[in-house]
């Protein structure tokens, strides 16, 4: 079975973006004008390597399939990022652990390495984090942690609202926020934290109904922060 990691030239662990790079220049080697010679079986294989590993679900499922095959135990993407200390690998192996459907090992990989204070979004790609972060904040909000969930949803309804990335989906982000602003997170919060999330919500893309009702939430909850 071909090895795609050693064809493209790259480490198991590579990003996207290094394994990008390393097909673009092998590509280019193979270039006719370059070799003198018709290369284009090797380059089917490169552009097999590419697409297998360029995807997260079809890399994780070369992964699999190698190590299965291989003569000697194969590269395991989960153990090999189990082994890194590096906050980049952490941020991955939440996103594997979430895929894989492993929800509580990610939720405890992520408050280890720090809960909300862990910024994944200057740790793994634009679309990996959102897709990521949507999953965590989901799997979150099922185990009741409203708050720490409403955090991670507004921050990409921000993103949504700065670089449209979730489309179609994006009537979804809002609704499941007010949803847990409406039914849920009040009671979870003190009334300094109930004001800064509230304030949080206002222009980033609510309608003018929603809008006023965070606002007026605001106004109750400091008239009782007066009268007390």
């Amino acid at each position: 079975m071909v090895n795609h990691y050693e064809l493209l030239g790259v480490k198991p662990g590579a990003g996207a973006a290094e394994i990008k790079k390393a097909f673009r220049k092998k590509a280019k080697e193979l270039h006719p004008d370059i070799t003198g010679s018709d290369q284009a079986g090797v380059m089917r294989r490169l552009i097999t390597a590419y697409e297998a590993l360029s995807n997260l679900e079809t890399r994780f499922e070369y992964d699999r399939i190698y190590s299965a095959y291989a003569k000697k135990p194969g590269f395991d993407y989960r153990v090999w990022l189990n082994e890194q200390e590096d906050p980049e690998s952490k941020a991955k192996l939440i996103f594997y652990e979430l895929l894989r459907l492993e929800e509580d090992r990610a939720i405890e990989i992520w408050r280890e390495n720090g809960g909300l204070g862990f910024k994944m979004d200057k740790l793994l790609e634009r679309g990996d984090w959102m897709d990521c972060q949507y999953i965590l904040a989901e799997e979150l909000e099922k185990r009741d942690f409203c708050f720490e969930a409403f955090k991670l949803l507004t921050a990409l309804l921000a993103e949504e609202q700065r670089r449209p990335y979730f489309n179609l989906f994006t009537p979804e982000l809002k609704s499941s926020i007010f949803a847990l602003v409406k039914k849920r997170l009040r009671a979870q919060v003190d009334n300094e934290t109930w004001i800064d999330c509230m304030e949080s919500l206002i222009g980033i893309g609510f309608s003018e109904y929603e809008e006023n009702y965070f606002k007026m939430s605001i106004s109750q909850v400091l008239k009782e922060l007066r009268a007390s």
